[in-house]
């Protein structure tokens, strides 16, 4: 980054101790000068002296010649310093307005003599540039994105009702189940949506309570065992007991984002559910057996959506479940992680155990 010249402040003090010492030098010194050489040259015009000191003609015009001067001196210097001043805040607002009318990629200029408070917000508002150009991308992909995910379960059903009502179908239980298979899918993804996007508003309404963990995740697991073993898979679980105040939901939702991300990307094998209670904090973990997640990709698989775009058509599910495992992880005051362990996936959840139940608000008092 360019290293400023100077600050606003002090280039104005600069500017006007340059131009009063300028103003002043240039009376002093033009009026020794003029009186040296009328003297010289034209006494006649200044003598016979008097007691009369009022300036005559000639030296009203001198002094009027000397201000005259001065004020040149003062408005070159004054001039010099607007543009400095001006030249990056006309580049601000004239980048302003060619954005505001769609060129999102254009840009604010300053030069070498601006001041640091104009470079500062010229690189400021440059910044802020960037930023509204990643977010207006990152609003492309994600509707392209969404589009991908909701138009394949859509096509299946309305390819499938459509052959139900020409008869081409019959509606027996499997077919039907097939159905509800994806509207299932659906429904994931219209959640895990929401969840997301209320987590990046920092909106995510959460509902903390003591409850016994070991029981909550038990109950998520009997739900997810019959589809896993349907699918290779043997759950294993080793879970301590306690009571943690946590939003119990949002953990159920969490567990089932891990165990469907195993069903989907693991081989089958054991997947072992492990939770581990401290005295401040708790740990949740899904092991499997792998084969896991490159080292490349690993720094970004809490990113939402990334697992589809980095892995293109070949990848299954929507690319959110392991945002909305982060976020929830975060708003227990805790973080997921990702490591390797026995050559299979490990995703660990460390939560805050004892997380601040939120104050009631207090009722508005009614008028009397």
């Amino acid at each position: 980054m360019r290293q400023p010249v100077g600050g606003l402040g002090r280039q104005i003090v600069l500017s006007t101790v340059i131009a009063t010492v300028a103003s002043v030098l240039l009376t002093i010194f033009g009026l020794y000068a003029f009186y040296g050489v009328i003297i010289r040259v034209a006494p006649h015009l200044l003598f016979p002296m008097t007691d009369d000191w009022t300036p005559r003609g000639i030296e009203w015009l001198m002094i009027v010649l000397f201000c005259v001067a001065a004020i040149g001196i003062a408005v070159l210097v004054a001039t010099r310093l607007a543009r400095r001043i001006v030249k990056p805040l006309v580049s601000v607002a004239q980048t302003a307005r060619m954005m505001a009318d769609g060129n999102i990629k254009a840009r604010a200029s300053t030069d070498e003599r601006a001041p640091s408070e104009a470079t500062m917000l010229v690189e400021d508002f440059n910044l802020l540039a960037d930023r509204l150009e990643q977010a207006g991308e990152a609003v492309r992909r994600w509707n392209a994105t969404i589009a991908h995910e909701l138009r394949t379960p859509v096509t299946i059903l309305s390819g499938r009702l459509q052959g139900l009502a020409d008869g081409v179908f019959a509606p027996d239980p499997p077919l039907l189940r097939s159905l509800v298979v994806q509207v299932n899918a659906l429904t994931r993804l219209i959640e895990d949506l929401r969840t997301v996007s209320l987590m990046e508003g920092g909106r995510l309404d959460m509902r903390f309570q003591q409850v016994e963990l070991a029981d909550e995740l038990e109950a998520v697991v009997r739900l997810m065992q019959p589809g896993l073993e349907a699918a290779g898979f043997r759950i294993v679980t080793s879970l301590d007991r306690g009571l943690c105040n946590v939003d119990t939901a949002r953990i159920r939702q969490a567990l089932m984002a891990l165990l469907e991300n195993a069903h989907r990307h693991a081989k089958p094998g054991q997947v072992t559910v492990a939770l581990r209670i401290a005295s401040s904090n708790v740990q949740l973990s899904v092991t499997d057996e792998g084969p896991g997640m490159t080292e490349e990709f690993a720094r970004h698989a809490f990113d939402p959506f990334r697992r589809y775009m980095e892995q293109g058509g070949a990848a299954k599910g929507s690319g959110l479940g392991l945002s909305v495992v982060r976020g929830i992880a975060e708003a227990h005051g805790g973080a997921a992680t990702y490591r390797k362990a026995n050559g299979g996936a490990c995703f660990t959840l460390t939560l805050s155990r004892w997380q601040p139940r939120p104050q009631p608000t207090p009722a508005p008092e009614q008028p009397g």
